[in-house]
C-alpha cells in the first residue's frame, strides 16, 4: 500500500495527472461515483465524462482517454475499471474500494429491483418496444461521447491521421467483418502501442 509521501511524489512526477482539484477525500469519491451511476441509464460511460472532466474537472479530456482506453482492454465492465483507475490515482487502495462501493452499491440493488419487475413483465409488448428504444438511446450516448473525444488525438503521439486510420480499421474489423474482440485488441493494439512507444522513446526530451 502507497503512502501519502509515496503519492505525492508520484503526483509530482507523473505529468498525465490532473490539473483541476480533485477529490477531497474517499467520501466525497464515493458520493461522486454513486451519483453518475445512478444517472447512467443507458450509458454510465457518457455520464462520466460528463462528471468527471465537465462539471468537476478532476480529469482532463486527455486523461480520461488514457483512463477509458486502460479500462476497455481490462476484464470486466469499462466503468468499473475506470472508477478503480480514478480512485487509486488519488487515494490508492481507499479510493479505489470508495469508486468501487460508489458504482455498485445503490444502482446494484435498483437493477436487481428492475430485474425482478422484468421478468414478471417481459412479455408485455409496449415494454419489450420501449426497451428497444433505449437501445438506440444508448448507442446515441456512446457516439455522442466519442465525437467529444475525437479532439484528444490531436495530442496523440501517433498523430491524428495514424489515429483515425487505427480506429477506422479497428470498426471495420469488429462491425464488418466481425472479428474476435481479443483478437482485434491482441493485433491492431499491440501494433499501436508499439508504434506509440518508438515515436515516444525518439521524441526528444524537453525540460530535463
Amino acid at each position: 500500500m502507497s503512502t501519502p509521501g509515496r503519492r505525492d511524489r508520484a503526483r509530482s512526477q507523473d505529468a498525465h495527472l490532473s490539473e483541476g482539484p480533485g477529490p477531497a477525500n474517499p467520501r466525497e469519491l464515493f458520493w461522486a461515483c454513486n451519483w453518475l451511476a445512478l444517472q447512467g441509464f443507458g450509458g454510465v460511460l457518457a455520464v462520466a465524462q460528463r462528471e468527471l472532466v465537465e462539471r468537476k474537472r478532476w480529469l482532463t479530456r486527455e486523461q480520461f482517454v488514457e483512463l477509458l482506453s486502460i479500462s476497455q482492454i481490462l476484464p470486466g465492465p469499462n466503468i468499473v475499471n475506470l472508477g478503480l483507475a480514478l480512485g487509486d490515482r488519488y487515494f490508492g487502495l481507499r479510493g479505489a474500494f470508495a469508486a468501487l462501493a460508489g458504482l455498485l452499491s445503490l444502482p446494484l440493488l435498483i437493477v436487481l429491483a428492475l430485474a425482478a419487475l422484468y421478468t414478471q413483465y417481459a412479455h408485455v409488448a409496449p415494454l419489450a418496444a420501449a426497451l428497444r428504444g433505449m437501445g438506440a438511446v444508448a448507442a446515441g450516448l456512446v457516439i455522442a461521447t466519442a465525437l467529444k473525444l475525437l479532439g484528444t488525438l490531436r495530442a496523440n503521439a501517433l498523430g491524428a491521421v495514424v489515429c483515425a486510420v487505427v480506429a477506422a480499421t479497428t470498426f471495420i474489423a469488429i462491425a464488418w467483418f466481425r472479428w474476435p474482440l481479443i483478437a482485434v485488441l491482441g493485433a491492431l493494439g499491440s501494433a499501436a502501442m508499439a508504434l506509440a512507444w518508438f515515436k515516444l522513446a525518439g521524441a526528444p526530451a524537453h525540460g530535463l
